[in-house]
């Protein structure tokens, strides 16, 4: 994960209801107002209400689906129950700051929308349905309670949208960084799981939606380059508004002959290469197919970057990549458009070649490798 985010426009509760309704929609930028807490006068540290104090302000609106929860927050554990016939599934992200984020540059709100929108985005990839909650935060002294309640706050929005708890977690002194750790659950038919390692030989390859925009927003955010246009505002909100494509991911699950899925986390040429490597398979892209929103080719045109090669190294996309066979691929394409309306873009092949190409219109072939983000890679 790469992630710089920055400060934003503050709105009304009731323009922040929208991001139910699609987050990152071209032009909407919304970090939820906190309530302001003072201790004479001064903003309100973690000393002055301790713990347990925290624990109690943060807890309400965690539940939100109290069916088979038998323990939340304030026992030792939670006590959930589950389905017969399903598998659990566990994913867990790490954020840490100067690392993933610049605490003086973001919003608590979107800090905490994101860090949710990662886990839940992998659990969409796995083909489930996203259950359960729980966030453990490493706080520094200089961090103020009202920014840990915005954080909160946007966690428990995007949780609540998709009806997902927040059962609980941990906190503790951080000398200096504020360190977020989100774990969630969540639960899929055995028969309908999706892995990296199941692509077959000449499936097609297929994206949910476009890939680079986040990039770019990262970009102007790097470069503190105002999002002050339709275009950079919908690349900015890519980058710090993420949709996890959690209904997409059950519902492709679910169709017969899709076979391997991951989400776009680290960059399309990355994640790719995760399938092939874990499949034992090639790639073959075609670079004209590759989807790129008109507003990462209006940036790409503005800052001479190559709009195909800059979104096959973007990363924090979220959209989904899935292989299909080939037999069931327009059946699938057709049955997912009229589900959500909007298209499944055929990318390219599985491959028998053990390595990756990509094909350009000229008839070119190049070979590329993975050009995304890597936590311990010099040059990141």
């Amino acid at each position: 994960m790469q992630c710089f985010e920055t400060n934003c426009k503050f709105v009304s509760r009731k323009d922040a209801k929208a991001l139910r309704k699609g987050a990152g929609k071209p032009g909407m930028t919304v970090t939820e107002p906190a309530e302001v807490y003072h201790t004479n006068g001064k903003r309100m540290n973690l000393k002055d209400i301790g713990e347990f104090g925290f624990i109690e302000k943060i807890t309400r609106g965690c539940l939100v689906r109290p069916r088979k929860v038998v323990k939340s927050i304030g026992d030792d554990t939670a006590a959930f129950r589950t389905d017969k016939d399903e598998l659990t599934l566990l994913t867990t992200d790490l954020l840490v700051e100067r690392v993933h984020f610049l605490r003086n540059t973001t919003s608590g709100f979107n800090l905490g929308y994101k860090s949710m929108a990662v886990n839940l985005s992998d659990i969409a990839a796995m083909g489930g349905t996203a259950r359960e909650a729980f966030v453990s935060i490493a706080v520094p002294e200089n961090c103020s309670v009202e920014f840990l309640e915005d954080l909160y706050r946007g966690m428990k929005h995007l949780a609540g949208e998709f009806e997902v708890n927040i059962l609980g977690g941990d906190t503790t002194r951080s000398m200096s960084d504020l360190i977020i750790n989100i774990s969630v659950t969540g639960s899929v038919p055995e028969n309908n799981i999706l892995c990296r390692d199941a692509a077959q030989l000449g499936d097609i390859i297929f994206l949910t939606g476009f890939v680079g925009d986040s990039r770019a927003g990262l970009h102007l955010i790097l470069n503190n380059i105002p999002a002050d246009s339709e275009a950079y505002k919908a690349l900015f909100n890519a980058h710090i508004l993420p949709r996890p494509y959690l209904g997409e991911g059950k519902f492709l699950a679910q169709q017969e002959g899709v076979h391997a899925a991951i989400d776009i986390s680290d960059g399309l040429s990355s994640d790719l290469g995760h399938i092939a490597k874990q499949s034992k398979i090639g790639v073959l892209l075609h670079a004209d197919k590759i989807p790129v929103s008109q507003y990462l080719e209006k940036f790409c045109r503005e800052f001479d970057f190559n709009p195909v090669e800059y979104a096959l190294a973007g990363g924090e996309d979220y959209t989904l990549v899935i292989t299909v066979s080939r037999e069931k691929a327009d059946v699938v394409a057709k049955s997912y458009f009229e589900e959500f309306g909007t298209p499944l873009y055929s990318i390219g092949e599985i491959s028998d070649l053990g390595k990756m190409e990509l094909i350009w219109p000229d008839g070119r072939i190049k070979w590329t490798g993975p050009l995304g983000w890597d936590h311990f890679r010099s040059g990141n």
